[in-house]
């Protein structure tokens, strides 16, 4: 259960409902999904979240695709259910295939082991990797 309403179209400041028509129209749909609304609330941290999400998530030197996934792969280790959707959707909209998804996951939980091995044994960085 969420800890604060949804706030619709209507409901949304000026400020807000500008946010959310940026959100259409990069997306190219007249959906805005539950976390902007949530974010509503404050226009002010809507609008900076949503700037700040632009370039990062934008094409660069990693694709889409890429940026989505490892939005999964930490999405998973922070244990955001929400991110974990919407993000698991948007990947899978870039092309991310049912194999891709079983790899990924398997990654995750290679990773999640073996950083908790190393965390315990408090193992010491090797010379080498340090830059």
């Amino acid at each position: 259960m969420g800890t604060v309403r949804l706030l619709t179209d209507e409901e949304a400041s000026a400020e807000a409902l500008a946010v959310f028509n940026e959100i259409r129209a990069a997306r190219g749909t007249d959906y805005v999904n539950n976390f902007w609304r949530a974010l509503a609330h404050d226009p002010a941290l809507l609008r900076a979240t949503w700037d700040r999400l632009k370039p990062v998530m934008a094409p660069g030197a990693l694709d889409p695709l890429v940026k989505e996934m490892l939005y999964v792969a930490v999405s998973i280790i922070n244990n955001c259910d929400y991110c974990i959707h919407s993000h698991t959707a948007a990947a899978r909209t870039k092309g991310m295939t049912p194999e891709m998804y079983g790899e990924l996951l398997a990654v995750v939980g290679m990773a999640s082991q073996t950083n908790a091995l190393a965390n315990g044994m408090k193992v010491p960085v090797d010379d080498v990797f340090k830059a």
